[in-house]
């Protein structure tokens, strides 16, 4: 049998759920201006690096790790060419990638000449890129602004700036202002507070905060804690799949017998050690999912999510675990790892010995709980709940830790259990078909964020029919994999899962032709990706930006429903398959109200970068319009989750109460009628 060690995996994996030992901050930025007052001042941007990572250059190959991006915002001066560093990368082969890297290791300095175009200049330094190690990668970001002047012997050289016009009088401002109201929609440059024109002045209103006047309103809105509910459900329903898997299930009986046999004379005492077992599974879970909050953050799991790359990655990731469940090959972690977990177990008594052996089960049954693992973690930061994850984790370790402590208190359950066998190699055959199912999510989330249109609707449905076609008839036994036993004959628990198999596969057979398919709303593609629909009851935007949307409204003498969204959002496709095809709402949302749909993952880049200041105070350069709608959603509504759907007046003021996600169709009518009632009281 064919074995893989996955060390290159494990270190891949880390990245994605956040394995403590990544440094968040490995590379140290030094920026400065160099030449203040002569002809040809530079930046020059040093990078410390942290022993054992590397940094990746600015030419580093497509396909490998993320190179340095520098962002040079300048006034007053120019860039001449492009940084430059002051000694040669390291290029080496990687055989994850299958690329040569370009990285630099220990310290690199890079070089920025500017030419000075005014008596005074400023330039905001602004560097990204990506910095890994054996155990992972982690963001490297640095950002500076600095100020200078030109040498006084040349500023009478330096291009002078126009003569002032005279003060426009009030009444042609006026005018000035209405006409280019009539013209927003076709306004080039985008609006944030703090970058408006003089012809922007009445917008200004649409971006003030209105946290106070939503709050103000008395409302039954439902809480966040509904998708905490469902991440710590799909984290307890991962738990009881883990548990029959190879690696978890033929541990139970032997962990359990082997407590009871410590402890003959104090059936008490077996039972308090078996449940510090269990409850120490518990602790490692919960302390994984609050290390990838800490890590990461609740903003930057949701911006992680959405980011093609991770995305990518963990598709390729997943196909790996699907082909090994198949029984391609078998991926096992370094054998030494095991064993100095079971030295640790050996040298310590007590309390710490039990907790050694909870650790030694989670790495023996990495293999097995990894991609569900990692599978619920990218679920529970698409929700941009900062607990979200240790939530997830606790359901997913306390449904696998349940089983050690009942059998301990009840032993005599263990003769009641099933015996290892043939059966739990269909098992895992089976979880390898749902892992290829998965990993068709992620790869769609990547595909909507940067519009490459490879992953429509249609062929996400038909990928899936297959799939779950192939799953039936395997389960009938009329496909074997490598490690299956030969099928004499199909039982009734593979036939009937097999008759689910193909129904799910014909159930999805309409959605080629453009049916909802609410069952899968979460997973597949929104409607709109489809080439062909025969399907008329979807509810599309009207416009996707929020300025041209608020004076459509305008126009329109309609209230306007701003719809904060992400390709990403699996809260949101349910909430438009389940709530808005209800025909009432349908009807009520197309006739009486100018949809705007604002995709906060949305990778578009903006005509030019804005630079905004947020509550806090920080600095933040708005580059894509997700920033931007990112942005709204956070300083004006103060919220920072999707979906959210906010009804408002034509003066960008609240008209009802937010609705965040709830398949709650009469509530959402109460909701639209809320709205429209309050738009007519005021005009």
């Amino acid at each position: 049998m064919k074995r893989l060690t996955i060390s290159f995996l494990l270190g891949l994996y880390a990245l994605i759920i956040g394995v403590t030992g990544i440094s968040a901050d490995a590379v140290k930025w030094d920026i400065k201006l160099v030449g203040d007052g002569t002809d040809s001042p530079k930046v020059v941007a040093t990078a410390t690096i942290d022993a054992g990572y590397h940094l990746y250059s600015i030419d580093n190959p497509a396909g490998g790790s993320n190179p340095l991006v520098f962002y040079f915002d300048t006034k007053g001066c120019e860039t001449v060419g492009t940084p430059t560093a002051d000694h040669p990368y390291t290029k080496e082969f990687d055989d994850t990638f299958e690329v040569d890297q370009h990285f630099y290791s220990n310290k690199v300095t890079f070089t920025q000449k500017l030419k000075p175009t005014a008596a005074s200049y400023s330039v905001d330094v602004e560097i990204k890129g990506q910095a890994c190690n054996d155990s992972g990668c982690t963001q490297v970001f640095g950002a500076k602004s600095l100020t200078g002047k030109a040498p006084v012997a040349s500023v009478s050289e330096l291009p002078q700036p126009k003569a002032v016009a005279e003060e426009t009088p009030s009444e042609e401002k006026a005018e000035i202002i209405a006409e280019e109201v009539d013209s927003l929609h076709k306004a080039d440059g985008p609006l944030v507070p703090g970058a408006l024109t003089q012809g922007d002045v009445t917008k200004a209103g649409w971006w003030n905060n209105v946290e106070a006047e939503l709050r103000a309103f008395e409302t039954d809105a439902p809480e966040a804690t509904t998708s905490l509910l469902y991440i710590f459900i799909a984290g307890f329903l991962g738990g009881l799949i883990a548990l029959v898997t190879p690696c978890v299930w033929p541990m139970i009986p032997m962990t359990v017998s082997f407590f009871l046999k410590q402890n003959k004379k104090s059936r008490k005492k077996a039972i308090r050690d078996a449940a510090t077992y269990g409850g120490s599974i518990i602790v490692i879970y919960v302390l994984l999912g609050l290390a990838v909050t800490i890590i990461f953050g609740a903003s930057a799991l949701n911006n992680l999510a959405t980011n093609a790359i991770f995305n990518i990655i963990f598709f390729l990731l997943l196909v790996v675990f699907a082909i090994s469940f198949m029984g391609g090959f078998e991926l096992t972690l370094p054998s030494s790892w095991t064993n100095k977990m079971d030295s640790k177990v050996d040298a310590t008594t007590g309390m710490l010995s039990i907790f050694f052996m909870a650790f030694t089960l989670v790495l023996v049954s990495f293999s097995c709980t990894g991609p569900i693992i990692g599978t619920l973690l990218v679920e529970a930061a698409s929700t941009s709940n900062f607990v979200s994850p240790a939530v997830g984790m606790f359901g997913f370790s306390l449904a696998l830790a349940l089983p050690f402590t009942l059998f301990a208190m009840f032993p005599t359950m263990l003769n009641s259990m099933p015996k290892s066998g043939g059966w739990m190699n269909t098992v895992k055959v089976v979880l390898g078909f749902l892992e290829l199912a998965l990993a068709l999510k992620f790869l769609s989330v990547a595909d909507l964020a940067y519009g490459w249109r490879i992953l429509d609707r249609e062929v996400f449905v038909s990928l899936w029919i297959v799939i779950f076609a192939l799953l039936g008839v395997y389960l009938l036994g009329k496909i074997t994999f490598p490690h299956d036993d030969k099928v004499e004959k199909t039982g009734v628990t593979r036939f009937m899962l097999a008759c689910i198999s193909f129904a799910f596969a014909i159930y999805m057979l309409p959605g080629l032709w453009g049916a909802p398919l609410k069952a899968i709303s979460a997973f597949a593609p929104p409607t709109y990706t489809q080439d062909f629909s025969l399907y008329e009851g979807d509810v599309h935007a009207v416009v996707d930006d929020y300025e041209e949307g608020m004076e459509l409204g305008r126009k329109l003498g309609k209230p306007v429903m701003l719809d904060f969204s992400g390709y990403g959002c699996v809260n949101c496709r349910k909430m438009e398959a389940a709530v808005w095809t209800d025909p009432d709402i349908k009807a009520t949302i197309d006739n009486d109200y100018v949809l705007v749909t604002l995709m906060v993952d949305e990778k578009k880049a903006l005509p030019e970068p804005i630079k905004v200041t947020e509550k806090d105070g920080t600095q933040r350069t708005l580059r894509t319009y997700g920033d931007k709608w990112s942005y709204l959603q956070r300083s004006k509504f103060g919220a920072n989750a999707q979906p959210f759907h906010v009804l408002v007046d034509n003066d960008g003021n609240p008209l009802a109460p937010a609705f965040v996600y709830e398949e709650d169709i009469p509530g959402y009518k109460r909701f639209l009628k809320q709205g429209l009632d309050n738009y007519s009281k005021n005009n």
